[in-house]
């Protein structure tokens, strides 16, 4: 008998890793750069033999094999209507925010894309149908009520971070984040603050976690009970991390602390083509010195930009020797004779090619990842979001420089497209970043294979995670025991001003009888 339950035993461990998992991938949120991670990732499980399930708002025109989609391109089109409340924001009128205006913005946006994913016919579908998961793989990205797919299908929860650790997942997996060395994503600091940005850093950090706790975790939570009633509280949910996966690297991000649950797979989305389109081809290989490569990624509209920056970018680059591709969505741009304008470019390619000498870039993590791999320097010209943080990191690694958007003119513009291009060591230090990134003992993808197919052999893998995500907020920032000191404290200087009285009192008496 007991030799049957063995066979069984072995015989289930074989046919899972032979069949492969199924896995359900949510990257829900409308913005092509967080699609470009989501269906990297879920075309790359499939080529360990897994069954994957997408939900997106857009869509692969070439899956592999063991590749489903659930399409939702209505939230593309509500994105872009103009008519929509949300609308389409000027990106580059956002630059000088203020961060907690952008935590409030923020606010509303995970609101509204949490609302309208849930109640879209398809995942409604989804949610009632007898559909299997062996895994959820979630993008964490303002919308916390949609971890409750994994405990719909009864199964671990893989949460993705788009910008590596931070303070939207820390708290989730019980991560420390010391607010003396390690910048809130939404401050351009790097590593080594002043005393007043370490101020400013702390005091942030708790306005950050304040909204968190007070506004937006209860808000994600009524959307939650709107459409599954009888759905777990939004705290169940947050908590119950099996694993998750971080879009960074040290190469390129700050080393911080990760517990065990936290696995860094940054660089597991860079896939060079090896040819470019012929006319970029042509344009690049007669480039004798060389090409700039301008790009503001997919969600800054890049004919918003005001016509006096436009102009100055322009004329500047314009007057370089160097050639430029430049990526701009309005076809009767008229442009120097050394241009190239497209809608889209095919960025990775353009950035292995050797002539390739300068990225200029909004900063944001996909670009500023791509050209680490690839080894181009960068000057970013961050607007929103991580782009300053990331823009901080390049400029203090030594790989790029930044330069504030609203600051540009043709003066400090050309003087720092001299320092990049002429000086050898942001070249060098860009190729030693892309040689720390590549010295790895295992690829990125088969990394974050091992470890989704780890949490699932071993149900969940509670194992990893640490005692504190089991904490109540107070206890694991020891407020009833910095509580209890500060009030035992205040009891004894009261004791002690009490005594002092008495005596002063009493050595008053004294000498009153004295006198007498």
């Amino acid at each position: 008998m007991n030799n049957i339950v063995k066979c069984l035993v072995l015989f289930s461990v074989f046919t899972q890793n032979v069949l492969g998992l199924k896995i359900l991938v949510l990257f829900p949120l409308p913005a092509r750069s967080h699609y470009n991670l989501g269906v990297q990732l879920a075309k790359g499980l499939t080529q360990f033999g897994h069954e994957v399930t997408i939900v997106a708002a857009f869509s692969e025109p070439k899956p592999p094999k063991g590749f489903k989609e659930i399409y939702l391109p209505e939230l593309v089109e509500m994105r872009e209507n103009s008519d929509n409340e949300m609308g389409k924001v000027n990106m580059f009128e956002m630059e000088n925010i203020n961060p907690i205006f952008q935590v409030l913005f923020l606010n509303h946006a995970g609101a509204l894309w949490t609302d309208l994913v849930f109640n879209h016919t398809k995942v409604q579908a989804l949610l009632k149908s007898n559909e299997h998961f062996d895994v959820v793989i979630l993008e964490q990205f303002l919308n916390d009520a949609h971890k409750y797919f994994a405990y719909h299908f009864n199964a671990p929860l893989v949460l993705f971070s788009t910008v590596g650790a931070n303070a939207w997942v820390n708290n989730f997996v019980g991560n420390p984040e010391p607010a003396s060395y390690i910048p809130n994503v939404f401050l351009s600091y790097y590593q080594e603050m002043t005393f007043l940005e370490r101020m400013w850093n702390f005091i942030f950090g708790i306005i950050f976690e304040l909204n968190s706790q007070l506004y937006f975790y209860p808000k994600q939570n009524e959307i939650l009970h709107k459409y599954i009633p009888d759905a777990p509280h939004i705290n169940e949910l947050n908590y119950n991390i099996s694993l998750l996966l971080l879009n960074s690297h040290e190469s390129i991000n700050q080393a911080v602390p990760n517990v065990p649950n936290m696995v860094n797979i940054g660089g597991y989305h860079v896939d060079p083509p090896k040819e470019l389109p012929r006319d970029l081809k042509e344009f690049m290989d007669n480039a004798k010195d060389g090409v700039i490569y301008f790009s503001m990624g997919s969600n800054l509209v890049p004919s918003m930009m005001p016509k006096d920056k436009k102009e100055a970018i322009m004329k500047v680059l314009g007057s370089r020797k160097e050639k430029v591709l430049w990526k701009w969505d309005d076809k009767n741009l008229k442009v120097p004779s050394n241009f190239f304008v497209s809608n889209w470019f095919p960025q990775q390619a353009i950035l292995s090619h050797p002539n390739c000498k300068l990225f200029i870039t909004h900063g944001g993590l996909l670009s500023t990842t791509e050209t680490v791999y690839l080894g181009v320097p960068v000057l970013a010209f961050p607007i929103f979001g991580d782009q300053k943080l990331n823009a901080a990191r390049a400029s203090s690694l030594g790989f790029g420089k930044s330069l504030p958007f609203s600051t540009i003119n043709e003066h400090n513009l050309a003087g720092t497209l001299n320092e990049l291009l002429e000086n050898p060591k942001y070249h060098q230090n860009a190729k030693i970043r892309s040689q720390l990134l590549h010295d790895r003992p295992v690829k990125p993808i088969d990394l974050a294979n091992y470890w989704i197919e780890y949490v699932v052999r071993y149900k969940g893998a509670n194992h990893l995670r640490v005692a504190a995500v089991n904490l109540p907020f107070y206890k694991y920032h020891m407020l009833d025991v910095i509580g209890a000191v500060l009030g035992g404290l205040v009891l004894i200087a009261y004791l002690l001003s009490k005594l002092c009285c008495r005596r002063k009192a009493s050595a008053k008496s004294q000498s009153k009888e004295k006198g007498e």
